[in-house]
């Protein structure tokens, strides 16, 4: 299953790359209430990063491991995350990738990939995300 959804957000790529990957680990919880992250690799976040990440969206809390494996400042930031779910392990890669737009904005696009998914699941989820991020961005100074 392969999901891919974009917001164009009113700031430069500079200004959403911060954000949205610089300060995932404390911004992902402002967009998305019902998911914890814990950085526990030590540093700043980059390629090698990993984060633990407990998710209470659907019955009870599903809790996996976020490895950052892209890192491209103002580009491009990917993960391979693996859930703990009842059914086993559940492998998502994620990536989000930045690319400027005219007047000074950001296209901001999520690529999610589960190939253990046979159908798509309902986007609505990613698309709050994005709205959110967008909102989120746009009134920060």
């Amino acid at each position: 299953m392969k999901l891919v959804l974009s917001t164009v957000i009113n700031r430069p790529p500079d200004v959403v790359f911060e954000f949205f990957a610089v300060n995932h680990v404390h911004n992902h919880p402002r967009w998305d209430p019902h998911m914890e992250l814990q950085q526990v690799s030590d540093g700043p976040i980059g390629v090698g990063t990993q984060i633990r990440r407990r998710q209470t969206r659907m019955g009870p809390p599903i809790e996996g491991v976020m490895d950052i494996v892209e890192f491209e400042p103002a580009r491009a930031f990917g993960a391979l995350i693996v859930d703990q779910t009842p059914n086993g392990p559940l492998e998502i890669h994620s990536r989000a990738t930045l690319d400027p737009v005219d007047g000074g904005g950001t296209k901001l696009t999520l690529h999610l990939d589960i190939p253990a998914m046979d159908t798509s699941p309902d986007p609505s989820m990613i698309e709050n995300s994005l709205r959110r991020i967008k909102e989120l961005i746009e009134t920060t100074e």
